[in-house]
């Protein structure tokens, strides 16, 4: 494995870290009506490709589009209410993972996630810009 793949894996893994712990901060510490009910939905997709991208660094362009549609699959399974039908709905654990509240909102806020993985990307990945000698 060639060093520069090795070190995106390592710069994602470490932005999956703190995203993972921003997330746990927000669902037991904030209690607000912006950053937990939005905030945390934004970030999400970013985590979920971080999270990905750990293992498939150079691969996948259209991932942000694969999270976004795994997370509007996940958000109409909560207006179907797959927790139930699977026969999950009495384990709290289940209802949490997968959410019972169908909302609009959620889906515009895994968009706009999914929207700023690029530039998350950009960001953690800078350009090498290479010289030519014209001799």
């Amino acid at each position: 494995m060639n060093q520069e793949r090795q070190r995106k894996r390592i710069r994602y893994g470490l932005l999956f870290g703190i995203l993972l712990l921003t997330e746990i901060c927000i669902a037991l510490f904030v209690k607000d009506r912006f950053i937990r009910p939005y905030g945390g939905d934004i970030l999400v997709t970013v985590l979920i490709c971080c999270f990905i991208r750990i293992f498939l660094p150079d691969k996948l362009p259209w991932l942000p589009l694969y999270v976004f549609l795994f997370a509007a699959a996940v958000e109409m399974g909560q207006y179907f209410d797959f927790v139930s039908l699977m026969g999950l709905g009495h384990i709290r654990f289940f209802r949490i993972l997968l959410g019972t509240t169908f909302s609009a909102a959620d889906l515009v806020c895994y968009l706009i996630g999914c929207l700023l993985f690029p530039l998350t990307e950009y960001l953690i990945n800078p350009v090498k810009h290479h010289t030519h000698d014209l001799e």
